[in-house]
């Protein structure tokens, strides 16, 4: 009988993923085609709308991959019809148009991109520095004590300076801490070019000519989440001698010693559940991803007018503008440049931090299920002084955005235990 139970157990799960493996393969399959027409598509209308096409990813023979900051993901993403060489006449067609001498109309803002005030206020900034949040206790009345301790925050993908603004802010002790939070290049209200490649190095220059420079910041605490794991880790080594702690939470670390495409480890083509297939279409599809962001950022005032008529209210979560609030060419390349280019300096960056003792606290909750829980297992094990704090019942936001009080006293608590050490190497 217990063989008997087990059996139609086993083959059900077994023909779950069979059928799973089937669909994934018959609607990516379908997403090849879209994305090989929409190719076509885009490079006619821009064309036709700016005057010259900027070309896109489909072919690494357009684009200079010299520099190792750009990510192989950016070319190297396999798709069966451009394989085949199907719709190969439309793409000789479309490159003998390259040679158009008609001039790109330079402007904020692509066609595709949304141009109100909002999107595009950064255009008014003549230093072309970051959007960033300053919590500072020197200029509160009932203080005269200037902050001792500095803290970047760094937001993940798509998300914005509230992520940090609207939870743990609200609940660290400010007569102790300078907090900056600053908005990534390319998201919130920070400049969004459309000729940069936003590479580790891009976010890396652009927060130290941002912040640390202007506020002449000679020793700092680092917090990051999710992508911005990557670029805080970039940043700390590469200011290591003056670097208190490094605070990372649910980092996307695939150790450069393993085998295989990034791009698939990171986003493979699956449909369940919702936020791998989301993030599978949005990183292997360069063109449905710039429709995507074409419905839902280009025209973000109409749904946030929609959503306010339905959740009734005058405004609506920041959660939700963050989403809107980024160009397809922000994204796109911030994905591929950081998250999925970024991993193979994550061991080096680790390495000079280690070496140098800085202490590096990890962060992740057990119901995280955008970065898997063998990340931080697998940087326990190649760097044993990473200090690793698994939450339980908490997911990739929730970690943080929900358990606000206890994350800024986890916060507090590591930055108070390394104080005496960090003093001591800088001889104060």
């Amino acid at each position: 009988m217990s063989f008997l139970a087990i059996f139609p157990r086993k083959w059900a799960r077994k023909s779950g993923i069979a059928i799973h493996a089937v669909l994934s393969l018959t609607v990516f399959f379908f997403f090849d085609l879209i994305d090989s027409i929409l190719c076509v598509v885009y490079e006619f209308v821009d064309e036709i709308l700016e005057g010259k096409s900027r070309g896109c990813y489909c072919t690494e023979a357009l684009h200079i991959t010299g520099e190792n900051e750009v990510s192989e993901t950016l070319f190297r993403r396999r798709n069966v019809f451009r394989e085949m060489g199907f719709l190969g006449f439309a793409r000789k067609f479309k490159l003998s148009r390259k040679n158009s001498q008609s001039k790109i109309h330079e402007s904020a803002n692509r066609w595709s991109d949304c141009g109100c005030q909002s999107c595009i206020s950064w255009t008014k900034k003549e230093d072309g520095n970051l959007h960033v949040v300053v919590k500072d206790s020197i200029f509160q009345e009932d203080s005269v004590q200037e902050p001792s301790e500095n803290v970047i925050f760094i937001h993940g993908f798509m998300g914005s300076s509230h992520f940090w603004t609207e939870t743990a802010f609200e609940h660290i002790k400010k007569d102790r801490y300078r907090l900056f939070a600053v908005d990534l290049l390319g998201f919130g209200e920070s400049p969004k070019p459309r000729d940069n490649l936003y590479t580790l190095r891009d976010h890396v220059d652009t927060i130290e000519r941002s912040v640390i420079n202007p506020y002449q910041i000679e020793s700092f605490h680092v917090v990051a989440h999710s992508m911005g794991c990557l670029i805080a880790l970039a940043l700390a080594a590469k200011h290591s001698t003056v670097v208190k702690s490094v605070t990372i939470v649910a980092p996307p670390y695939f150790p450069s010693s393993l085998e295989g495409s990034v791009l698939t480890r990171i986003a493979g083509k699956r449909l369940w559940p919702p936020l791998a297939f989301g993030t599978a279409v949005m990183s292997w599809y360069e063109h449905i991803g710039r429709c995507v962001c074409f419905i839902v950022c280009k025209h973000h005032k109409i749904w946030e007018w929609l959503i306010k008529l339905c959740i009734g209210k005058r405004e609506i979560p920041w959660k939700i503008k963050d989403i809107t609030r980024h160009t397809h060419h922000s994204a796109w390349h911030s994905m591929h440049n950081v998250i999925c280019g970024a991993s193979k300096f994550s061991d080096e960056h680790l390495q000079t931090l280690t070496s140098a003792s800085v202490k590096i606290h990890l962060i992740q909750g057990d119901l995280d299920n955008i970065v898997p829980s063998h990340c931080y297992v697998d940087m326990k094990s190649n760097f044993p002084a990473v200090e690793v704090d698994i939450v339980t019942g908490a997911d990739h936001e929730s970690v943080i955005s929900v358990r606000r009080q206890e994350f800024a006293e986890k916060l507090e608590s590591i930055w108070s235990s390394c104080r005496t050490g960090m003093d001591a190497k800088l001889g104060t």
